[in-house]
């Protein structure tokens, strides 16, 4: 047999082959794609995580959806994870952790014992209560918002 015949051979094969191949192809991707309709599935994008803003000091302007209105109240977290601040009438000191997946815990609140009116004792303690209960923080617009077990503190970056 001479090349010609070979390569003529060869050629036939291949064309008679073909339909098959391809029909093979089609239905191998007809398999990946999603009926009609319907969105192809996609991965979730990953969420980013967050950096925690050691060293910003930032100011209370918003606790369980309410306006902090006539009270000061701030906080601070270190980089040696040490929070301090102050609660309406004394000044506090507590370990702050900000935890992976923008988890955060805040251990025993030292406190001094300034006499304060009702009213900023009675802030002052659901203040640091709210703090000893948080569980997660984010940043929102340019705002901390650390979660609590009863709601969220919103605060805005102090001077």
């Amino acid at each position: 047999m001479n090349t010609q015949s070979r390569l003529g051979l060869l050629a036939a094969l291949v064309l008679s082959l073909s339909p098959v191949l391809v029909s093979d192809a089609l239905a191998q991707r007809r398999q990946q794609m999603p009926p009609r309709g319907e969105q192809p599935q996609q991965a979730p994008p990953q969420k980013q995580e967050k950096n925690f803003p050691f060293d910003a000091s930032w100011s209370a302007i918003q606790m369980n959806g309410k306006p902090i209105n006539g009270f000061r109240a701030t906080l601070k977290v270190d980089s040696n994870l040490r929070g301090t601040g102050f609660g309406g009438c004394n000044t506090f000191s507590a370990s702050a952790y900000p935890l992976r997946q923008q988890g955060f815990a805040v251990g025993p609140i030292a406190v001094t014992k300034m006499a304060c009116d009702k009213g900023a004792s009675d802030f002052e303690r659901g203040y640091l209560m709210a703090l000893r209960t948080a569980r997660q923080w984010d940043l929102v617009e340019g705002r901390l918002v650390i979660k609590t077990g009863s709601g969220e503190i919103r605060f805005d970056r102090g001077i």
